[in-house]
C-alpha cells in the first residue's frame, strides 16, 4: 500500500502544512456511510477487516478501537469495537476522544501557515527574529551527549522552514538531555518550555538532519507572536472551530471526560491502564503543547484528512482554509535526501496507538485510533489499512 500520509510540507514536512479542513460532503459530515461498492470498494473486505480488528482485541493486544475509511469524499467505514474503558466496563463508542501525541503537529502547522499567507512570516525567516532567545544557542559536539559544556558555535541559523521541516537541530521531548533538563513538563507554560529549549545546545547544526522532536510546539509560542493570541485561542478561532472540529481539544472535561478512553500498557500478557503523563487528561495543562498535546476523534480526524486530498479546499464549498499553491506544497520535497532518505513511504501516527493514511491515488483516508503504549498493539493499524487498501476493486 502506498502509505501517503502528508506529515509534510514536502516529503518530510511532518504536517507542516496539512490544511485542516471541514470534510462537509453530506456523507461524512452527518456521518452517513455510502456504500463501498459505490466508490468501488467491496463491503466484504471491509467486513474482514473488522474481524482483524476484533481478533487484536480478543487476543489482549488493544482494548478497543474506532477506525474510518472514506474514499472520493465519502465515508464508506466507520467502526467502534471493544471497550473504552474495561475497568468502568464501558464500551468503545465512535466519538470516543484519543491522545493522538504527534498527530497533534499537523493541526498546529496548518495554523501556522494561515498566518503565512496572512504575511506573517518568511520559510527562510530566523527563529531568532521572532524568538531572541535562540540568537546564540551552540551545538553538542556528540549528538549522544548530555555534557552541556561539550559544545562549539552554531553554524547557519535556525529558520522557520528549519522547525516545519523537523530539521531545526532541536530534540525529542524524550531525549535524555531534555529530560536531565527539564525542558517538557506539561506543569510548565509554553514561554518556559521555549526559553528552556533554547538555554540547551542543538543536536546538529539547522537544516543537517531530519530530527524528531519538540519543533510543532516551538511554533505553538511562534502563532502567539505573530498573531498577538494565545496559542489555545488562535487555534479554536481560526482552525477548529470554523471546520467543525468540535471533538479535538487539549483536555477532556465534563461529559468530555466520559468519552475519553482508557490508555493500557501491556505487562505480563495483559492490558493494564498506564498513564504517559503525570498530569491527567481531564485536567487542563499549564503547557498548551501544539506538538503532542491534543486529543481527537475518528471522526474529526477524517475531516482534517479529507482536506489534505482536496488540495485545501473545503469538500462541498467554495471556501478554503489554505491557497490552493500553499496546500500544493504539502506534495513537495523540501528536506534533503541526505537528511531524511525515507524513499517514498509516507505515514504519521501518534505515540498512544493513532494514525492516519492518505492516499492521493487511489483517493483514500484512513484513520484509525486505538489506546496502547507501546503503541504496536500487535500491528493492528497496519494490518488495519493493508486489509482497507485490498478492499479496493477498483484500481486508479
Amino acid at each position: 500500500m502506498r502509505e501517503n500520509h502528508f506529515l509534510t510540507l514536502n516529503r518530510a514536512l511532518n504536517g507542516a502544512m496539512l490544511a485542516a479542513v471541514l470534510l462537509t460532503s453530506s456523507n461524512v459530515f452527518a456521518a452517513e456511510i455510502a456504500s463501498p461498492e459505490s466508490v468501488g470498494m467491496s463491503s466484504a473486505a471491509l467486513n474482514s477487516a473488522t474481524a482483524r480488528l476484533q481478533k487484536h482485541i480478543d487476543d489482549g493486544e488493544i482494548a478497543g478501537v474506532v477506525a474510518a475509511v472514506a474514499r472520493d469524499g465519502k465515508l464508506v467505514y466507520q467502526v467502534a469495537l471493544g471497550k473504552l474503558d474495561r475497568e468502568r466496563d464501558a464500551d468503545m463508542r465512535e466519538d470516543a476522544l484519543f491522545r493522538i501525541y504527534s498527530m497533534s503537529r499537523e493541526i498546529t502547522s496548518v495554523a501556522a501557515l494561515r498566518l503565512f499567507e496572512e504575511g506573517a512570516f518568511k520559510f527562510d525567516d530566523p527563529v531568532s527574529k521572532y524568538l531572541p532567545e535562540f540568537s546564540d544557542q551552540r551545538v553538542l559536539l556528540n549528538s549522544e551527549s548530555t555534557d552541556l559544556e561539550a559544545t562549539r558555535p552554531r553554524v547557519g541559523e535556525m529558520t522557520i522552514g528549519h522547525l516545519l521541516t523537523h530539521t531545526s537541530g532541536l530534540g525529542s521531548r524524550s531525549s535524555a538531555l531534555y529530560r536531565e533538563n527539564n525542558v517538557r513538563d506539561r506543569a510548565q507554560s509554553l514561554d518556559a518550555m521555549v526559553s528552556k529549549a533554547a538555554r540547551v545546545p542543538l543536536f546538529q547544526d539547522p537544516g543537517t538532519e531530519f530530527r524528531y522532536g519538540i519543533h510543532a510546539t516551538t511554533i505553538g509560542k511562534l502563532i502567539e507572536v505573530w498573531s498577538g493570541q494565545p496559542f489555545e485561542e488562535y487555534l479554536q478561532q481560526n482552525l477548529l472551530a470554523p471546520l467543525g472540529m468540535t471533538s479535538t481539544l487539549f483536555w477532556a472535561e465534563g461529559n468530555d471526560a466520559d468519552r475519553l478512553a482508557q490508555l493500557y500498557r501491556p505487562e505480563a500478557g495483559e492490558l493494564s491502564p498506564y498513564a504517559i503523563e503525570t498530569m491527567p487528561w481531564t485536567q487542563r495543562p499549564v503547557l498548551v503543547e501544539g506538538g503532542v498535546g491534543l486529543l481527537s476523534s475518528v471522526p474529526d480526524y477524517v475531516r482534517f484528512s479529507q482536506m489534505v486530498l482536496d488540495r485545501g479546499k473545503i469538500p462541498g464549498t467554495e471556501e478554503r482554509i489554505l491557497s490552493e499553491a500553499t496546500a500544493a506544497l504539502m506534495y513537495e520535497n523540501a528536506v534533503p535526501e541526505a537528511a531524511m532518505p525515507i524513499g517514498d513511504s509516507r505515514y504519521w501516527l501518534g505515540s498512544a496507538g493513532t494514525r492516519f493514511f492518505i492516499d492521493p491515488i487511489e483517493g483514500t483516508v484512513i484513520v484509525i485510533m486505538a489506546q496502547v503504549s507501546p503503541s504496536n498493539g500487535g500491528g493492528f493499524r497496519e494490518n488495519f489499512s493493508h486489509l482497507v487498501d485490498a478492499a479496493i476493486i477498483e484500481r486508479r
